[in-house]
């Protein structure tokens, strides 16, 4: 007998073939188009995205410019076959639309006209050029590049092969200059503007044009992110002159619009607590020399947007929505800016007229780029959530309750549009990473769990915003700390009891799953409850000893359980899921990629070796060449399979297979 897989476009025109109960196939579900990071012109008449779409054929993501006119009918603006094209900006006179893209030559940096034209490759550099800045008067382009393999490196691989030293395997970043001249034939070679055995990060042009202010790193590993200064490089000597070097870590965020202060963020001297304390944003004043903390009357992470003449822009998120703030920056003081929309992910600002592009999307909708002026209404330019009108997608609820300790918790249940409180529901529970991320009101939501098609199914979902979640304030975002696991799971299963309370779930058939941290909390909940029919664990940490030894962020658990494993192994036991090994018997699925540094794959070994050697239903599922995240979309495609079948045989006693003979 031959195996033939079920292909896209045999789905596609029969969705059903092998989903009970599914009017969306999973190829459907994960090649929904996306779209992101508007940018408005100088004039404000330009406004360009990307959409993102899925490539079976390569079995990747394209990414690829769209743009609109006056606020007309958006139109596709490039086309590139291997990954497409991204970094979009516009040339300080609104004239050329920059963008980075790989058309054979690695990723090189064109240019196209915005009336219109073919594009033109304005860098030609063997390595490929990352993030990039126009200059101010548009003559020169900034860009980031790593370093190549010098010809000592080259040597020492061909004698000695291929080894690592732990914690020296990187290249530094470092900045290089381009000449600007459409009108040229010839490509401009750039020109090396920083040396040294240092890393830079984020970075932008001052307003004369003289010189560059960027983020100095010891080095590019993520651990390093606590020595971070902010310097600034002279173009013509490349003097540089340190500008902010608190103790902790300091990172450039925006100049102001008259170039004479830019706005930070700091933990000044407190290295060990960025994960679950609010950031601290500091504006820094050239002449004097002295920076004040702005913002400190919003209890949450502040994201700055924008600096223009119009005020100081913030985001942060409030609850299960995102809100946008102006900041005085003489008082500090923040007032909120009223946008119809209950989630907004980003705003581009027109320099020279009052138009504004926006990215966001309301609770019922999918992300959409939207035109606006302050105090009107919105204008719809792109028309994401069309694709998904004619399907059955769930009703979303927000939730609250109690949980163990008092802590009041948030959730979002979502229920088929069908739904009847008599009845009695399967549910399954899907944690979000983080901690610190959160789950909002979705149409189609999840990665690599079909949460839509489970709720079409017959099953109702729950999405916890555990503590340590962010929305809720830096207290809330505390309540883990020295309690991982242990109040996560007091908010899961308080919320369980509280539907239960409801009377519309049917407690002998609840599953439970997650990614990275909502991994661990399954794998938490896998030892030490019994109360699931199944499990299933994404990249989930199953030791903190195993995790805090391997993982690339070893400053996260140390933070957390304000300990190490050496000064106290007590936090660490009661912290880890593998500590009560011995009292698990729920059928667990466990998912993770085979080169995960984030959370390394051997906390995966460990919890299937300790279910195995008791003899308890578990599957071990490798993704062969990840990372942390399945970011392929053949590879996610397997993944939601998996979690299908788990849960389809646990909670619904079908069989369901991936292929057909």
């Amino acid at each position: 007998m031959r195996i033939i897989y079920i292909v896209f476009l045999a789905l596609l025109s029969n969705p059903c073939f092998s989903q009970k109960n599914a009017s969306v196939s999973f190829e459907k579900w994960v090649s929904l188009k996306n779209v992101n990071s508007p940018v408005i012109s100088p004039d404000g008449k330009t406004l360009i995205y990307t959409m993102t779409s899925t490539d079976w054929s390569n079995n990747s993501y394209d990414n690829e410019i769209w743009m609109s006119r006056e606020g007309g009918e958006p139109f596709q603006l490039t086309r590139t076959s291997k990954g497409g094209s991204s970094a979009a900006q516009f040339s300080p006179n609104g004239r050329f639309i920059s963008f980075l893209a790989d058309r054979g030559d690695k990723t090189q940096l064109y240019v196209i006209l915005v009336n219109g034209g073919e594009a033109m490759q304005v860098s030609k550099d063997e390595d490929g050029i990352g993030s990039y800045k126009w200059s101010p008067d548009g003559s020169q382009i900034a860009y980031a590049k790593t370093e190549a393999d010098t010809k000592k490196d080259k040597a020492m691989k061909e004698r000695f092969g291929g080894f690592g030293v732990e914690g020296e395997e990187y290249k530094q970043t470092h900045l290089w200059l381009l000449n600007f001249n459409y009108d040229s034939v010839k490509i401009p070679l750039a020109k090396r503007l920083t040396e040294g055995n240092f890393n830079v990060s984020g970075f932008d042009w001052s307003l004369d044009g003289k010189s560059i202010i960027f983020n100095r790193q010891r080095d590019p590993l993520i651990n390093s992110g606590i020595s971070t200064d902010i310097v600034s490089i002279n173009i013509s000597d490349k003097k540089i002159t340190p500008l902010i070097a608190n103790p902790a870590a300091d990172f450039f965020i925006r100049w102001n619009p008259d170039g004479t202060a830019f706005v930070y963020t700091s933990t000044v001297n407190d290295s060990l607590t960025q994960f679950y304390k609010n950031n601290r944003l500091f504006v820094y004043d050239m002449a004097t020399k002295n920076s004040t903390e702005i913002a400190t009357d919003i209890d949450e992470n502040k994201s700055v947007i924008d600096w223009n003449a119009k005020g100081l822009f913030v985001s942060a998120l409030e609850r299960t929505k995102s809100k946008i703030f102006t900041v005085d920056t003489k008082t500090g003081k923040t007032k909120s800016v009223n946008i119809p929309l209950d989630l907004i992910a980003s705003l581009s600002f027109s320099k020279h007229t009052d138009m504004i592009a926006v990215l966001g999307r309301k609770h019922e909708g999918l992300n959409e780029v939207y035109l606006w002026r302050m105090n009107e209404g919105l204008k719809m330019i792109s028309n994401n959530t069309a694709q998904v009108a004619s399907w059955n997608t769930p009703i979303n609820e927000v939730i609250q309750w109690k949980s163990k300790d008092g802590a009041s918790i948030e959730g979002v249940l979502l229920k088929p549009k069908n739904f009847d409180p008599q009845k009695k529901y399967p549910l399954l529970v899907v944690i979000h990473g983080g901690p610190t991320g959160t789950d909002f009101p979705e149409l189609a939501p999840g990665s690599v769990y079909p949460i839509m098609h489970w709720v079409e199914k017959g099953a109702v979902v729950l999405r916890v915003n555990y503590r340590g979640s962010a929305g809720y304030g830096e207290k809330f975002r505390s309540l883990n700390v020295r309690n991982l696991g242990v109040g996560d799971m007091w908010d899961v299963m308080s919320g369980i009891d509280y539907l239960n309370s409801k009377g519309f779930i049917d407690t002998a058939r609840m599953g439970s799953m997650g990614w990275s941290q909502g991994g661990y909390i399954s794998a938490f909940l896998t030892t030490n409850t019994n109360k699931f029919k199944a499990i299933s664990v994404g990249a989930g940490i199953s030791n903190w000893v195993t995790y805090y030894v391997s993982t690339d962020i070893t400053p996260f658990t140390r933070q957390y359980l304000e300990a190490t494993p050496w000064s106290n192994m007590d936090i660490y036991l009661k912290t880890s899921p593998m500590t009560n090994i011995n009292k698990a018997s729920t059928p667990t699925l466990i998912q993770h990629g085979e080169f995960d540094k984030r959370v390394p794959i051997p906390n995966a070994y460990e919890l299937y070796r300790g279910l195995q050697d008791r003899g308890i239903p578990s599957k071990l599922v490798v993704y062969k060449g990840f990372g942390h995240g399945i970011n392929k979309p053949k590879e996610r495609l397997a993944a939601i399979w998996h979690n299908w079948q788990w849960f389809n045989k646990y909670i619904f006693a079908e069989e369901e297979p991936m292929f057909v003979e």
